[in-house]
């Protein structure tokens, strides 16, 4: 049986990553809530990055690790692509902040509204399937692993409907090229976020597989 090595804490860091995802994605939630409080909006631009700055340093402990831990090459490539995906998500998350501000969005949509629950929702699952990693053993939580990995699929094709009504929506009913050009980036970056949870729930499938 080929299991995620127990020495190096890695499941540990695997749940504080996952936790600063989940807090990235509430703030950028509230954001999107709150945008046209100047003040509110800041504050929580300002958690997003704290929270991704917060997964960076996780993600830098266990590439650190996996040097210092004695592990078989297979495991170190799957910790490694594992910790470097749900870091994606983190760096995701916080473009989504930055190209809002970047891009002086004036006003939300309930699209963006929507792709950022969504998000939220994605990268809840995402943390209930990591936490379940140094369980797998037991077959009951491999199935319920295997079950989250599900519904994170179902939340990225939702998220992809959304996505895909929002540019028709955008492009017949938007007279302000840059508002198209504007919204077009912010949507499909919200989009990316579940994708890549999606990526996520395929590397733990994939290691659920290879316990099995």
């Amino acid at each position: 049986m080929n299991q995620l090595p127990r020495e190096g804490n890695f499941f540990e860091m695997f749940n504080q990553h996952a936790d600063r995802i989940v807090e990235a994605a509430r703030a950028f939630s509230q954001l999107a809530a709150h945008y046209n409080d100047a003040h509110l909006r800041e504050k929580y631009a300002q958690d997003v990055d704290n929270a991704e700055r917060a997964a960076d340093r996780v993600t830098q402990d266990v590439n650190r690790a996996i040097h210092k831990t004695f592990i078989t090459p297979s495991d170190r490539e799957q910790i490694h692509s594992l910790i470097n995906t749900m870091d994606d998500v983190a760096d995701l998350i916080q473009d989504s902040a930055e190209t809002m501000a970047l891009y002086d969005v004036r006003h939300m949509t309930e699209e963006i509204t929507r792709l950022s629950d969504l998000s939220l929702k994605c990268c809840e699952r995402l943390r209930d399937a990591v936490r379940l990693l140094d369980k797998l053993a037991d077959p009951s939580t491999a199935e319920a692993a295997l079950k989250t990995g599900e519904e994170i699929d179902r939340l990225e094709s939702d998220a992809d409907r959304v996505m895909r009504a929002a540019m028709s929506k955008l492009f017949r009913e938007e007279p302000d090229v840059r508002e198209v050009i504007k919204l077009k980036a912010i949507y499909e970056l919200l989009e990316t976020i579940t994708d890549k949870c999606e990526d996520v729930a395929n590397h733990i499938e994939g290691i659920v597989l290879e316990n099995s």
